[in-house]
């Protein structure tokens, strides 16, 4: 009997305790690009070179020699800073001499921009400007069902976007 009765424990079914989790996170996105630009002031610069050249700068009534001149930082109008007229001397008369000057003036600070109705009206500055006009939604539209199937339709304008996902996790502790 004992023998009999082992077996039937060895062949019963046995329990299994355990904890199922399933989790469904679903997520649905239109997107529709705004308007931008981007603008950049160009900046002052100042050089020269040359050869048998002899700079000076006057200023305030007398002449400093072998000095040039350039960019008065401490005297800005509109964030554009004032120049330094340089004086130029053949060094040796009668013999070659070569001379580069370059003056890039700088933008002037522009005035605060607001946009209105979508993109500001940028100032005409001497850096690159990019504008994007932005997207427009058109007739998209986006379906989602409790079965985690979603579907974007319709026509979808430049610059918009539609991204549906759903995601199943199931744990067993």
């Amino acid at each position: 009997m004992k023998k009999l009765l082992a077996l039937l424990l060895l062949f019963s079914p046995s329990v299994a305790l355990a904890d199922i989790t399933q989790k469904f996170t679903t997520s649905a996105q239109i997107s529709v690009d705004m308007p931008y630009s981007v603008t950049n002031k160009l900046g002052t610069t100042y050089s020269i070179s040359g050869n048998n050249i002899t700079p000076s700068v006057t200023s305030g009534g007398s002449t400093t020699s072998n000095a040039i001149g350039g960019l008065n930082v401490s005297s800005l109008t509109a964030g554009v800073p004032a120049i330094v007229q340089t004086d130029k001397a053949v060094t040796t008369a009668g013999s070659a001499f070569s001379l580069t000057e370059t003056l890039t003036m700088g933008d002037a600070t522009p005035s605060a921009i607001t946009p209105s109705s979508g993109i500001a009206a940028l100032p005409h500055l001497g850096g690159q400007t990019t504008i994007g006009s932005g997207g427009t939604l058109g007739s998209g539209a986006m379906t989602s069902l409790s079965s985690g199937v979603h579907t974007c339709s319709g026509a979808f304008g430049s610059g918009s976007s539609c991204i549906g996902s759903t995601t199943v996790t199931i744990t067993i502790d």
